[in-house]
C-alpha cells in the first residue's frame, strides 16, 4: 500500500511539474508573440479636412465601422474584457486628451493603425478588427481620420492591457484572434473608391467592414471565435437565414432600425441596433441586395 501511495506521489509531482512547465512555456511563447513587431507598410495617406468628408467620416465611424462600440460614445477608451483568467484589455482614448493617442499620430501612424492593425513601433494591436478595416478605401478611411482628429478631447488614461491565461491559452489552440493584423493584406497600393449607390458592390463594402466581424466572413452566422460562452450566436445572413427569418427588405430594414424580427420578436441588444439605425435606405438596400446574392449556407458556418 504504501509503495502504491509512493507512486500515486510521483505521479502528482509529476502532473503538477508539467502543468508548471506547460504554463511557463505556455507565457515564454506568448509573451514573445505580444512583442512581436511587423515591418511598418508605407502608404502615402492624408487624412481629409473639408466639411462633407468629415460629416462622411463620422456617419462611416459611429454606423459602419462601429468604432465607437469599443472606444466608447465619446471614443475617450473604454474596458473592453476585464477578467482575471481572461485578462484585462482595453480600447484606447482616441482623442487628444490626457491619456489619448491622438496627439502622438500623424496620418500615416492612423493608417496603419486603422487599416493594417500595426501600432505606431511596429507591434500587433489587440483584438483591433483591421481585417475588417482593411477594405476601408482611401477615400472613406480619410473621411473617418479627419472626424477623428477632430473631436473634444478627453482625459482618460487606461494602464497597459494583461493578457491572462485563459486568452493566452485560446490564441495558442487558435481559437481565439488576438492579433486581427495577422489577417490583413498588408499591401501599400491604394484602396479604390466604391460607388455609394444601392447596388450589390457597396453591399459588400459595407457588410465586409461592419458586419463580417460578427456574422462571419462566409455571413453563416454562429459563435464568434474566442467569444465568452454568454455571448449570443450571430444570426445566418446567407438566403437560408433569411428566408428562415421571413426577411423581406422591410423585415430587414426594421431589424436593423429598431431590433425587432419580422415576427415582432425583439432582436438581443448585443446586436448594435445604436449604430445600425443610423445607415442610410441606400446603405440598408445595398447590404440587403449583396445577403441576398450570397450562396444559402447552414447556421454556424461562417
Amino acid at each position: 500500500m504504501k509503495r502504491i501511495l509512493k507512486v500515486v506521489g510521483y505521479l502528482v509531482v509529476a502532473l503538477v511539474v508539467g502543468a508548471g512547465v506547460g504554463v511557463a512555456g505556455l507565457y515564454a511563447w506568448s509573451g514573445a508573440e505580444l512583442k512581436k513587431k511587423n515591418p511598418l507598410p508605407s502608404h502615402d495617406f492624408a487624412a481629409a479636412t473639408d466639411s462633407a468628408s468629415i460629416a462622411r467620416g463620422e456617419h462611416l465611424l459611429r454606423a459602419i465601422a462601429k468604432c465607437s462600440d469599443c472606444h466608447g460614445q465619446d471614443l475617450g477608451g473604454a474596458i473592453m474584457i476585464d477578467d482575471p483568467a481572461f485578462g484585462t484589455i482595453y480600447a484606447p482614448n482616441l482623442t487628444r486628451g490626457d491619456g489619448g493617442v491622438a496627439a502622438s499620430y500623424d496620418d500615416a501612424t492612423w493608417e496603419r493603425a486603422v487599416r493594417h492593425g500595426i501600432a505606431k513601433d511596429g507591434r500587433r494591436l489587440l483584438i483591433m478588427p483591421s481585417n475588417e478595416y482593411q477594405y476601408l478605401s482611401d477615400e472613406d478611411l480619410a473621411a473617418l481620420l479627419g472626424y477623428l482628429k477632430q473631436v473634444p478631447a478627453v482625459a482618460r488614461t487606461h494602464p497597459a492591457p494583461q493578457v491572462g491565461p485563459v486568452a493566452r491559452a485560446l490564441y495558442a489552440g487558435g481559437v481565439l484572434p488576438l492579433f486581427p493584423a495577422n489577417a490583413v493584406t498588408h499591401a501599400n497600393e491604394v484602396v479604390p473608391a466604391v460607388a455609394v449607390d444601392s447596388s450589390i458592390t457597396y453591399g459588400k463594402y459595407l457588410a465586409d467592414i461592419g458586419c463580417s466581424g460578427c456574422h462571419g466572413a462566409g455571413y453563416g452566422g454562429g459563435a464568434i471565435p474566442g467569444g465568452p460562452p454568454d455571448w449570443p450566436p450571430p444570426a445566418n445572413l446567407t438566403p437560408a437565414g433569411l428566408d428562415a427569418g421571413q426577411y423581406d427588405l422591410a423585415g430587414f430594414t426594421k431589424a436593423l432600425r429598431e431590433g425587432v424580427r419580422p415576427n415582432g420578436s425583439t432582436i438581443n441588444p448585443f446586436m448594435p441596433i445604436h449604430a445600425t439605425k443610423l445607415m442610410t435606405d441606400v446603405e440598408i438596400i445595398a447590404t440587403y441586395k449583396y445577403l441576398r446574392s450570397l450562396p444559402s449556407k447552414e447556421f454556424g458556418t461562417r
